[in-house]
Parts: structure tokens; sequence; C-alpha cells
């Protein structure tokens, strides 16, 4: 009876250090290489990969999960990788396909006017390229023509019709949700997202590691000035001011570059919108005024609104804009390529606010107004 005893006692015990073990095994076997970013997951289970889009639109509650393998199959959130036809809707999808050579596989694009690239504009010139109209309308007929493996879309909310016309026709539709992000290299690590469907995860790694690195590092030379220029920015819009809340990613590119914003302590991840009385009380004696909306010019901002010249950094002409810096089509390079180069642009800040820190570089993507 003891002996009995005894080998139940060592079996109840060997079940469940054996239990245990298995439980630790899934927990190892579980594996994440997303580390800035809030939007969106790459999950590795075994040989099992699973992209999560956490936060596909603004406010969204939904939660999209789709499983990576050998085949599509919408009614089970399946998809097949690698993708060999694709549609995308941002420019910045543009900058991160190229960024991992993956750009020889789009084949759509709603107003491709806006894209600066020469390699995807050469690609748009030999008919590779197909325009499809405006992103909330686009022509539907052209885009099933193309019959892409998958459409990459983003929206300010889940109520897109032709979305919901292209997932009818048996075509999926992820959203990509880069532009909520409230980080730079939370905003960057979307390559990821490109690099999983086109079954290029390391060489999207290795790029990300890179531009982490950079990113990293020009941070810390920031921090070795010995001045914190104050800083502004923004634009009136009709008779409303529209300036980056504390928590934005722009915010987070002055924190980095190691000036004061002066709106820092400010709540929110998008645009405060204030009275020029108030951005005059506390902005008029700033150091800078970096991003100014869509003004390629001084003279510009003063047609639009004369009381612009009532700060400091106008008069002394310290205004930094993005709006010149063109493409041959008229493509804001600002906005296809900044997103998946927050070195460059945090380079761009320092070099503006601390010049003597980066002497040998040139500013990408702002230009000094005139």
């Amino acid at each position: 009876m003891k002996h009995l005893l005894a080998f139940l006692i060592i079996s109840s015990l060997f079940f469940s250090c054996q239990k245990k073990a298995n439980q630790a095994t899934v927990k190892t076997t579980l594996k994440s290489t997303i580390k800035y970013a809030k939007g969106f997951d790459i999950i590795t289970i075994g040989n099992q990969k699973k992209l999560v889009i956490k936060k596909p639109y603004q406010n969204s509650k939904e939660e999209f999960t789709y499983l990576l393998g050998d085949k599509t199959d919408l009614s089970k959130n399946e998809l097949k990788i690698p993708i060999k036809n694709i549609v995308v809707t941002s420019t910045t999808h543009i900058s991160m396909l190229e960024q991992i050579g993956a750009e020889k596989y789009l084949t759509g694009f709603p107003q491709t006017e806006f894209i600066s690239s020469e390699k995807t504009r050469k690609r748009i010139a030999d008919g590779k390229v197909v325009e499809l109209g405006s992103e909330r309308s686009m022509n539907t007929e052209k885009l099933l023509e193309l019959a892409p493996n998958l459409v990459i879309g983003f929206g300010l909310n889940g109520n897109n019709k032709t979305y919901k016309t292209i997932m009818r026709n048996g075509i999926p539709v992820i959203y990509n949700g880069d532009w909520l992000e409230d980080t730079p290299l939370g905003r960057a690590e979307w390559i990821k997202f490109f690099g999983v469907l086109f079954n290029k995860e390391k060489e999207a790694d290795s790029i990300f590691n890179v531009i982490e690195s950079n990113y990293l590092a020009v941070k810390k030379i920031a921090l070795k000035s010995k001045t914190i220029p104050t800083i502004i920015s923004g634009n009136l819009f009709k008779d409303t001011w529209y300036m980056p809340a504390g928590k934005s990613f722009i915010a987070t590119y002055f924190k980095d570059a190691n000036t004061n914003y002066i709106w820092k302590n400010t709540q929110g991840n998008g645009s405060l919108p204030l009275s020029i009385e108030s951005v005059l009380d506390k902005g008029k004696d700033a150091d800078f005024w970096i991003g100014c909306g869509l003004f390629e010019s001084r003279e510009e901002m003063l047609r639009s609104n004369q009381s612009y010249n009532s700060f400091n950094t106008f008069k002394n002409k310290n205004v930094y804009t993005y709006a010149t810096n063109k493409g041959i089509t008229g493509g804001l390079i600002y906005f296809e390529k900044a997103p998946v180069r927050p070195d460059l642009l945090l380079k761009d800040i320092i070099k503006i606010t601390h010049p003597n820190l980066l002497p040998n570089y040139s500013l990408t993507f702002f230009a000094k107004m005139n």
C-alpha cells in the first residue's frame, strides 16, 4: 500500500512538472519582435505567424488577427504570403515597400501624382502602376481588374464603403495605422508590417535596427548642447491654430532634439486647437518655428494672416517648412519618406536648433523660409 501511495505521489509530481514544462515551452515559442509600435504586432507560435492589427483607425475598439500561411481564406482571416500583387493607399507605404525591395509588386495606387519617389514614378510612367482615383472613392472596377492579393488601406474609421466593396469581391483589405503611432520609432517600425507580408522579415528587421541605432545615437548627440532653444509649431487654419499636443510624435521629436517645446506638458497625442491670442501669449518670443503647414514662404504666410508677423521667430527669419521639398509631380517628400526615416528628421531638427552639433549634415526635409 505504501509503495502504491508513493507511486501515485511521484506520478502526480511528474505530470505536474510535465504540465509546467509544456506551459513554459509554449511561452518560450511565442515571439514578438515589435519594440515601439503600439498599433500592430507580429506573433510567432511555433511555425505559425499571426499579424495582429491592434489599432486600425482612430478610436477603434476592434482588433484584427490574420493567420499568415499558404492560402487565403477571408472567412477564417487567413492570408497567403508572400504577397505578389499589392495595392497601397498612402505614400508612406511606397517608401516602406522600396526600403525592403518590394516596390515591384505594387500594381495600383490612388492619386499617383502624390508619389515622389523616382523609382516608383518610373514604374508609373511605364504603366506598371495603375491610377485608381481618390483613396475615399477608388475606381473599384480598375482595382478588381488588377486582382491584387491584398489592399493596404488607412482611414479615420471602419466605415469605408470602397474597402467593403473590395472585400465583398474576395480581396482582403488590411488597415495600416502607422500614422496613429505616438512615437517616431513606433511609426518607422511599421516597415516590419510590410516585411512579414513579403517574407522579407530579416530585411525589414535589419533596416529598422539601423534606423533605430542612428536615431538613438543622434539623440545622444543632442544632449551635448549647452543651450535649449524654445520651439513653436503648427499654423492657423481659419481662426484656429493647430499645435502638436504634448504626447504627439512631433513633440517627441522636439524632446529628443533637446529643445524646449512650449506645449510639451499638454495632454493628447494629436493637435491642440488654440486661439492666436493664446499662442502669442506663450510663443511670441520663441527661438524657432518648425513646421508651419503647407506654407512655402513668409510672404505667403503674411497674405494668409498678418498676425504671423507678431512672432519674433518670424521676424528673425527662423521659420522652417517642409512644403518646398517636392517630387517632380508635386508630392511632398516629407509625407512620403519622413515616417520611415525618423533618424533623418531628428537630424534636421538638431541641425536647425543646434547647428554646431552636426556640422557636416545638410537638411533632408526642412528648408528655411525666405
